[in-house]
């Protein structure tokens, strides 16, 4: 891939590339800087990590040898718009966010195109609320209209957040035009059945978010088929602040351990990413809190965690594959990856059977049906993809032998063509009674017949002259031209073939999309609760209790990280808020614990609000709807050292 002008002085100082030149233009030397097209996704991944938006050129159509080549842009990466793994860490969402606001009202709309998740909410706009709403959405890059008046909005967005701000017209944003937009996107006329009739501007930020997806991906997006309305009622509130200290995700300092990497155990990447939405957005609803927690319950009595966690270490990232097969970007591997995991669901299924009899867990039971029965599907993919094949379709032999009849024939011609001719020059040879006649090939000619001079007039009718030597005549035969005609084109005709069956078979799971990404989803639900299971077995973590009256009381609480990295034992305390008691003064020494002690307290209710056993003996929690954090910012409890020290 080459860059030219200021792309080339960009790109050579943002990866460390040579700039020379190459040609000129108005008498002055034009720059120009490349990298090789197999290293490309290395570069491409530093380029995006830094903000910076790519677009990818490349050759379509026939090279005709004369005039120019024609070229267009195949891709554009943004850093919300990834959907490759070597552009995003296993445990990395990229999210795009969009945000229309209008008068007093905001509308903001979250699309992750490597896992197909779309989501909107519309809430009254507070400036003060746009850090936490933002913090809890993770976008990878936000979207605004061109228009907005209120300079001050990008200005906030920079101070709390480390992303991209992309400037987006006005028309992506028309109120008007959203319902169409999306109505088509979903193939609905109406989008009452997602509530989304009353909220005018989550619409608009949602259709912003399609058009854009549209724009880079250069194609359909046939694997967002739904959308989620949610209310910011429906989450406790963190602010960028409280994610910082509470070091939920990542550390405060570069040696530290988060919360996400000290619980995150989950043995599939799409676990391990609804594993830190779920540590990042602790939701209120406590029936769907108890439905986690008695999963946890069912698979920690019978020691079922182990064995669907041991299915589950197999299966690979079908999430982010289900998502390139609806943009057409899969490769090869990638159906290996799915076929691998269709095949894997019965065994899963099998280990989840203890469990689902005592139907003592509906969530389970549900997930358990949602994984489906793709014996089928894995059966053809056996059927049509070789065992291992190479990383890139232009490769050739992707297609298993005995899949497609005329893909063998090409490949017969191809592979044996030495045979083929080795058989006709004996078949040749007896039916002219010519013992000396033999065939060749040569760049000019081709394939050919040789006789002596001599011989030539024993030659049959149906031998065609095609070259005259001074000792010798050439000839073609219509079964040599035929053969001449195979072989010649076999390589490029199996390869077009291979790519048309190929977009066959990514055409036939687009079609069975949907219950892919049901099976997916319930593969990461079981793996987050597994996990859970997990944790709470090896930890010693108890079961937390919810109550609609105000309060926390929390018996023996442990600091879930600093009990886990330090040699010495912990020493548990217990928290004691209620009505009458709404506030403690903590007091001690420097190094003391105070920080620890709050911390933990806020962690162990975070973690109860996740779905998730806590570090306690027991603890009954009430409605929460907002944690603060702003002591001890630069104390590093993992490694025992305060502000003081």
């Amino acid at each position: 891939y080459e860059l030219f002008f200021e792309d080339a002085h960009l790109a050579a100082k943002l990866l460390g590339i040579t700039l020379t030149h190459r040609g000129k233009a108005s008498g002055r030397p034009i720059p120009m800087a490349g990298v090789p097209y197999h290293a490309a996704e290395g570069y491409l991944a530093r380029l995006v990590k830094a903000g910076r938006t790519v677009a990818i050129c490349e050759q379509v159509g026939e090279v005709t040898g004369k005039g120019p080549v024609d070229r267009k842009v195949v891709r554009i990466l943004t850093p919300g718009t990834l959907t490759d793994d070597a552009l995003l860490s296993s445990y990395q969402s990229s999210n795009l966010v969009s945000l229309c606001i209008h008068q007093n009202q905001i509308g903001f709309a979250l699309l992750d195109l490597s896992a197909g998740i779309f989501k909107v909410q519309q809430q009254d706009y507070k400036p003060e609320q746009l850090p936490i709403e933002l913090a809890r959405l993770m976008p990878s890059e936000i979207l605004i209209d061109e228009d907005l008046v209120d300079t001050n909005i990008i200005e906030q967005i920079k101070k709390h957040l480390d992303c991209p701000v992309t400037k987006r017209p006005n028309v992506d944003f028309n109120q008007n035009n959203a319902q169409k937009t999306l109505c088509d996107q979903f193939t609905v006329s109406t989008l009452s059945g997602f509530g989304l009739d009353p909220l005018p501007l989550a619409k608009a930020a949602a259709a912003a978010l399609i058009h854009y997806a549209k724009e880079t991906q250069k194609t359909a997006l046939p694997h967002i088929r739904s959308i989620q309305l949610e209310q910011s009622t429906d989450f406790i509130a963190l602010d960028p602040i409280t994610h910082r200290n509470l070091e939920i995700i990542e550390p405060l300092f570069e040696h530290g351990t988060s919360l996400f990497q000290l619980v995150n155990d989950c043995q599939t990447a799409m676990g391990g990413r609804l594993l830190s939405r779920t540590l990042m957005q602790p939701v209120r609803d406590t029936a769907l809190l108890d439905a986690r927690l008695d999963a946890i319950e069912q698979l920690i009595q019978g020691y079922h965690e182990s064995p669907v966690r041991l299915v589950l270490k197999e299966i690979g990232d079908i999430e982010r594959v289900l998502s390139r097969v609806a943009l057409g970007s899969a490769r090869p591997r990638d159906l290996v990856q799915l076929r691998h995991a269709c095949a894997q669901i019965p065994a899963l299924r099998t280990a989840l059977t203890p469990v689902i009899q005592t139907k003592k867990s509906k969530l389970l039971v549900q997930l358990d049906q949602e994984l489906g029965d793709f014996k089928a599907l894995h059966q053809h993919l056996m059927a049509a993809i070789v065992e291992n094949p190479p990383v890139l379709l232009r490769d050739g032999n992707v297609i298993a032998e005995g899949y497609d009849a005329d893909l063998d024939e090409l490949r017969q011609i191809r592979d044996h063509a030495g045979q083929f001719l080795i058989d006709l020059e004996i078949k040749e040879r007896e039916r002219t009674g010519i013992n000396t006649l033999k065939i060749g090939y040569n760049r000019v000619s081709g394939y050919y017949i040789e006789l002596t001079r001599a011989q030539a007039e024993q030659a049959p009718a149906d031998y065609i002259r095609r070259q005259t030597l001074k000792n010798a005549e050439r000839y073609i035969t219509p079964e040599l031209k035929s053969f001449e005609d195979k072989v010649l084109s076999s390589e490029s005709r199996a390869l077009a073939r291979e790519k048309a069956l190929f977009e066959a078979l990514l055409e036939n799971l687009r079609e069975n999309i949907a219950h892919l990404q049901m099976m997916s989803s319930a593969i990461a639900q079981i793996d987050v609760v597994a996990n859970f299971a997990h944790q709470a077995r090896l930890n010693n973590w108890a079961r937390p209790e919810f109550t609609p009256e105000t309060g926390i009381k929390i018996q023996a609480g442990r600091h879930p990280v600093v009990e886990a990295l330090n040699k010495a034992p912990f020493t548990p305390n217990d928290t004691f808020l209620d009505s009458q008691h709404r506030m403690a003064i903590i007091t001690g020494p420097n190094m003391g614990g105070k920080s620890t002690f709050m911390r933990q307290t806020a962690l162990i209710s975070l973690l109860a609000y996740c779905g998730s056993y806590i570090p306690a003996k027991a603890a009954k929690l009430g409605p929460i709807d907002r944690i603060f954090t702003r002591i001890g910012s630069a104390d590093d409890l993992s490694t025992g050292k305060s502000t003081f020290m």
